[in-house]
């Protein structure tokens, strides 16, 4: 649940933003990572029958005993194209971001001719905010826009990930 700070830095962000010209967000390289589920939906199901129709197929959805299993993904992408999708293996925390960001964030630039002066977005989640992923991006010299925390919806990569979900 959103808290009234963090409804307050959305609204501070698109407010300072407001006006910026189709030029400054040419030069995002957005990112984010996701859970897409193997076997099965993302999210409840419900379904609605008549009585006694509770077996019928048309009813019931498929499971795996256990659940099906999950991947968890790092993207990137601007204006000129999708960047390299990275699987990560095991629990993504602020130890991990460097490595996936070294491997995959200048790569995907590079192959995006993303030229000078390009800005990086990642979410504002504790991991992406560690001490050591911080450090990465400062010795890299990468510029980050500033991002609110808990605001999925301002970032356009959420979209992609929804195709990849359905």
């Amino acid at each position: 649940m959103l808290k009234k700070a963090h409804v307050q830095a959305c609204l501070k962000f698109a407010n300072e933003h407001l006006n910026d010209s189709e030029e400054n967000w040419v030069k995002v390289l957005w990112s984010d990572e996701t859970k897409i589920e193997l076997f099965g939906i993302n999210s409840t199901r419900r379904v609605w029958r008549r009585r006694n129709a509770a077996y019928e197929p048309k009813n019931t959805i498929p499971t795996v005993k256990h659940g099906g299993g999950n991947i968890m993904l790092w993207g990137c992408f601007s204006t000129k194209g999708t960047g390299q999708l990275h699987c990560i293996k095991g629990t993504m925390d602020g130890v991990h971001v460097p490595q996936i960001l070294d491997e995959n964030l200048f790569p995907s630039a590079r192959a995006l001719k993303m030229g000078c002066g390009w800005v990086f977005q990642h979410a504002n989640y504790p991991k992406h905010t560690a001490k050591a992923t911080k450090e990465w991006l400062k010795k890299k010299h990468f510029k980050v826009l500033e991002w609110p925390s808990q605001s999925p919806d301002l970032n356009p990569i959420e979209n992609l990930w929804r195709e990849l979900r359905v």
